[in-house]
């Protein structure tokens, strides 16, 4: 595709970002990788061996692609915080997907805690890129502390449930027109993609909808696809709903 995704001053081929984690071997995460076409993969700084003294799926990484540290498994603003600087000093990047959790059994992030890392994290010289709610005025708050994205859920992480708000989402993109809208976490087919994308949203992160299937390379292909269809979709305008019915052939100037 000829329509260009840019985030934070860098161009990336893919609207699909992808992640690391519950794939059954590394073989089986690096043709997942291959056939999904991203060209950013997230990897979860408190999961992984940083100092490379064992391996990991950091050592089976393409190394084109792009790392995106987050800090998944940081339940306040101080440890993300912290996380986060662990994750520019081992990895050199200063791009970071802030997540701060508020709750162990539903994994819902704490917006507050978020905006607070996110403000002090950005004045260090931090991408910012915050997972949370989809929550328009938290959106308003955390661009105005300066992440370059925002990451709304489309529903619970892991749970594969799809877009459960499909009107915040629409109505995120209405009124934040400029902004770069990623959806993160609640993905579990393709067609779940499309929706997503068809709602306006920039890009998709997931990992558990792709890792998790049975086949996960071929999974990765399909998602690919509905990524690009949806943006597609989005970018051409949808017909308008109508109550009743309306011919797909015109009878004006017909022969009678």
């Amino acid at each position: 595709m000829s329509d260009i995704f840019t985030l934070a001053g860098r161009e990336f081929r893919s609207r699909l970002i992808i992640g690391t984690g519950k794939y059954r071997s590394h073989d089986e995460m690096k043709a997942a990788h291959k056939a999904s076409g991203a060209d950013m993969v997230t990897v979860a700084v408190n999961r992984v061996p940083l100092d490379r003294k064992t391996e990991s799926f950091l050592d089976h990484l393409d190394p084109s692609m792009h790392i995106l540290p987050n800090t998944a498994g940081c339940y306040d603003a101080d440890h993300a915080i912290r996380t986060a600087r662990l994750a520019r000093e081992a990895l050199e990047t200063d791009w970071i997907k802030l997540e701060v959790i508020g709750d162990p059994i539903t994994l819902l992030p704490d917006n507050e805690q978020t905006l607070e890392a996110a403000r002090v994290l950005v004045n260090e010289g931090f991408i910012v890129l915050p997972y949370f709610t989809d929550d328009l005025i938290m959106a308003k708050k955390l661009l105005d502390a300066g992440c370059p994205a925002v990451m709304p859920l489309a529903a619970p992480i892991g749970s594969g449930m799809g877009v459960q708000n499909p009107a915040n989402l629409k109505i995120m993109r209405e009124q934040l027109p400029d902004a770069t809208i990623i959806v993160d976490a609640g993905v579990g087919v393709p067609s779940d993609a499309a929706i997503a994308m068809e709602l306006g949203a920039d890009a998709i992160l997931m990992n558990t909808a792709i890792a998790e299937s049975r086949e996960p390379e071929q999974m990765a292909t399909a998602m690919k696809l509905a990524v690009e269809a949806g943006r597609l979709a989005y970018l051409a305008g949808r017909m308008p709903k109508r109550l009743y019915a309306s011919a797909s052939s015109p009878i004006e100037g017909a022969i009678r």
